[in-house]
């Protein structure tokens, strides 16, 4: 019996690959274990091993094809003692059974139901005017119906809630409009028919008429957009996976966590100088490229454990937000916004709180490398705690990042520069770098996010504390 491979879901909310390149070709023999494609997912390129022992009859989607649903057919394995041809064509039979469209049903039963309406006698028109004006009454709020009742030659006129709204905001006059409802009374197709030009306007309504409520805003469409650039001065550079991913969270992000931001200025001299001293003591390894240093720390590397140890110390802080529940985390797990062509990814530095700056240094060192060639591992990038978005390297002073769930902080780290401080009373020079902290404000409130920020300030700014 042929056997199935389909497009495997290599994350949990991978909903669709792109088959970048089959290792295999009609024909092959492959067992369990055996790497058979490459996948492209959102964020990384994936090899694809193979589950059962067979030969490869057909390959259904070509290397190269984008956009494959997760669980489509990409390809067809014929069993042992199975002819490969046989397999091939059951499974071409069988896609073609699948896409077939569906026979059309006969006509009788419409036909037939299309002579039973025609047969069936209509209701009067007053009833039907009176179950309108029933739902319209029921739809209408309690606010609406208040309102003084009109009057034509002394006598009150009937008319429905909704037909005086319609009429009060078209400006119209109900003593001058003729009701087709019970008795005589003014319903809403009477006021719509009049508002269209059978009753008169008076004078008061027609200079000042009552706005038109403005229209929800919408965003604007593909055709719309290149209307605007008409000259033809572009290119249209179709989005990836990963761009789309990116968007479709960063809008599920700003649309449903409310954030609230908290910005601290850090003292950065003492960590600078404790870097140096590390880096000039880092011992010397033999690697291709001859003797090197064992590690070399970035500011970003202290960063990452300042922060890791600032929300050990802040408990309350390490946490996700649920409907139903408070997630508190026993670990900081830091995420790192990387850039990589065409977005970006945040591998995480798991258990960041016990691990030492030189395996922090290397382990992001590592991440970062095989997250520009897209190679990293779904469990190195999802998940996490918090996350450190640093942009200083490119001269930015600060910024605000947005939250990227399930996490409920990230911090956003600025350029270090000098600037002029008062210390003991003296103006004096140092090294200043701004550090922004985004919160959703469901789980970390402004005073909790202001501790958190005063903790991550104290090991920046007390370097040492951090090799203990």
């Amino acid at each position: 019996m042929p056997i199935n491979i389909t497009m495997p879901a290599l994350s949990p909310t991978m909903e669709e690959g792109n088959l970048a390149k089959w290792l295999v070709k009609e024909g092959d023999q492959v067992a369990p274990g055996d790497v058979i494609a490459e996948i492209e997912t959102d964020k990384a390129t994936m090899e694809v091993e193979a589950v059962d022992e067979g030969t490869v009859a057909k390959i259904v989607v070509p290397e190269g094809t984008e956009g494959v649903k997760v669980n489509a057919l990409i390809a067809v394995l014929a069993g042992e003692g199975e002819d490969a041809a046989d397999a091939a064509k059951a499974a071409g039979n069988g896609k073609d059974k699948a896409e077939a469209a569906p026979e059309p049903k006969s006509d009788a039963k419409a036909e037939a139901k299309a002579e039973k309406s025609d047969a069936a006698p209509s209701k009067p028109a007053a009833d039907a005017g009176g179950a309108k004006e029933a739902e319209a009454k029921a739809a209408i709020p309690d606010d609406v119906k208040a309102g003084p009742a009109p009057s034509r030659n002394g006598e009150r006129v009937f008319a429905s809630p909704l037909a005086r709204r319609i009429a009060q905001n078209e400006g119209l006059d109900l003593a001058a409009i003729k009701g087709s409802g019970p008795h005589g009374r003014i319903v809403k197709a009477d006021v719509e028919e009049a508002a269209g030009g059978g009753a008169e306007k008076p004078a008061e309504a027609k200079a000042a008429p009552t706005p038109a409520a403005a229209p929800a805003a919408k965003p604007m469409s593909d055709d719309a957009v290149l209307k605007l650039f008409e000259d033809g001065s572009y290119e249209l550079v179709p989005h990836d996976n990963m761009r789309k991913t990116i968007a479709r969270r960063l809008v599920e992000a700003k649309s449903t966590i409310p954030h609230f931001y908290l910005t601290i200025d850090c003292d950065i001299d003492a960590l600078l100088a404790l870097r140096k001293q590390l880096n000039d003591a880092a011992p010397k390894v033999k690697t291709d490229k001859g003797d090197e240093p064992a590690y070399k720390l970035s500011v970003n590397d202290m960063v990452i454990k300042a922060m890791a140890l600032a929300l050990k110390a802040v408990p309350e802080a390490n946490v996700s937000w649920t409907d139903a529940n408070m997630v508190k985390h026993n670990h900081a797990d830091v995420g790192v916004a990387v850039s990589i062509p065409g977005g970006l990814i945040t591998p995480i530095v798991r258990h960041a709180e016990q691990k030492t700056l030189s395996t922090i240094s290397n382990e992001m060192k590592d991440m970062a490398a095989r997250a520009r060639t897209r190679k990293l591992k779904p469990e190195e990038y999802q998940g996490g705690t918090t996350a450190v978005s640093n942009l200083g390297m490119f001269g930015i002073k600060d910024f605000s990042a947005v939250i990227n769930p399930p996490h409920a902080t990230i911090l956003a780290v600025g350029a270090g520069e000098k600037r002029a401080v008062v210390k003991d009373g003296a103006v004096a020079v140092a090294t200043i770098m701004s550090a922004t902290l985004s919160t959703d404000h469901r789980a970390v409130d402004g005073a909790l996010g202001a501790e958190l920020l005063a903790a991550f300030k104290g090991f920046v700014e007390n370097p040492m504390s951090m090799l203990v």
